[in-house]
């Protein structure tokens, strides 16, 4: 499995979740089990968005840029881009 950058939004928060993995499946089932304390009070969350890299390191860097814009209208436009 490649590794990817995600997102998940929460209906019941109004909020969306930022991570990177090298299983997605996995780990948005463990997002959705409640193992994280952020994501447990949102559950359930859905996939709104991923973009794949070869590495790991890559993911993490994405990951990271989008946490430092910091904006939500940021994080929407990503989601809606990707379409």
């Amino acid at each position: 499995m490649k590794p990817c950058c995600y997102i998940l939004f929460s209906n019941k928060l109004n909020k969306y979740y930022v991570g990177s993995t090298t299983d997605i499946e996995r780990r948005f089932a463990e997002h959705n089990r409640g193992k994280e304390k952020f994501t447990k009070t949102g559950i359930p969350w859905v996939i709104v968005y991923t973009q794949i890299f070869d590495d790991i390191i890559q993911a993490r860097k994405r990951e990271f840029f989008i946490k430092k814009m910091k904006s939500r209208k940021f994080i929407e436009s990503l989601i809606n881009a990707a379409g």
